[in-house]
């Protein structure tokens, strides 16, 4: 497997400086970068910067609202910048499992799924833990959507902080969808569910501003790293993916990336 970081964790050095965070993270060690924004780039441009900076364009997650509009633009767009996956990183809570919209949100994904598979990209969906509420028939929420579209047009990215989050174990959840993971989010937390989780996706709670959970670089909370990068191993995951939503431990979004891979040089992957 190979290592990439999801360049939403240095999302502020990559919006003042793209080409120059680029190159720090891969001076850093890492083999590919997964895209969240092109930050007013073109796609030309966003490729020729990946290959002055020697870092493989892996994937790109692209909200479901955002491809919708032109779903064979964006999807060549990041065909031309290299990426082999797009990713739909979350759905927000007007579009998810129980409400009316969702039954076209699944149909739309198959659609996505379809573009992406004639230009020879692979679509995936990155979970976080609430999909791991249950249907009316007492399924995940989750592992429905992967009955409901098939493996041809949609893949997993098993976001492992989630699943835990979730009350799954990640290794077992990685390993169940052996085949159908090439790529697998590690991610590195301490503490327990609280509702300030969500800031990351824009979700703002003013009732509650818990510092009871916090992200983590790898290696420094309460994720089993080694035993989760075995699992991806196992279910033929082809790049395991770090990634820390916001920066801790009085670290900036760089320290934290660079702590997270000198963990990962003792880890055998």
């Amino acid at each position: 497997m190979r290592l990439a970081l999801q360049l939403y964790s240095v999302r502020e050095d990559m919006e003042k400086d793209f080409l120059g965070t680029l190159k720090k993270v891969k001076e850093m060690g890492y083999e590919g970068g997964e895209l969240a924004g092109l930050y007013g780039k073109s796609a030309r441009e966003v490729k020729a910067f990946c290959a002055e900076a020697d870092l493989i364009p892996v994937s790109a997650h692209v909200a479901y609202q955002d491809l919708m509009p032109d779903i064979d633009g964006l999807v060549k767009a990041y065909k031309e910048i290299g990426c082999k996956y797009i990713v739909i990183p979350y759905l927000p809570d007007n579009l998810r499992y129980g409400t009316e919209k969702y039954p076209q949100v699944v149909e739309d994904m198959k659609k996505i799924g379809e573009v992406c598979k004639e230009n020879d990209i692979i679509l995936l969906y990155h979970n976080h833990d609430f999909e791991f509420q249950k249907t009316d028939d007492g399924r995940y929420v989750l592992d429905a959507l992967y009955e409901e579209i098939g493996p041809d047009l949609l893949q997993t990215e098993i976001d492992t902080c989630w699943v835990n989050v979730g009350g799954e174990n990640p290794c077992d959840y990685v390993r169940k969808y052996t085949g159908r993971a090439p790529v697998v989010h590690l991610k590195d937390f301490y503490g327990s569910k609280s509702k300030n989780m969500y800031k990351l996706i824009g979700i703002e709670n003013e009732e509650e501003q818990s510092a009871s959970f916090e992200y983590r670089p790898l290696g420094y909370g309460v994720q089993n790293i080694q035993a989760i990068v075995d699992a991806a191993k196992d279910a033929g995951a082809s790049w395991i993916v770090a990634e820390q939503d916001e920066p801790s431990m009085g670290k900036t979004r760089l320290e934290c990336a660079k702590m997270s891979i000198e963990y990962m040089k003792d880890i055998n992957y």
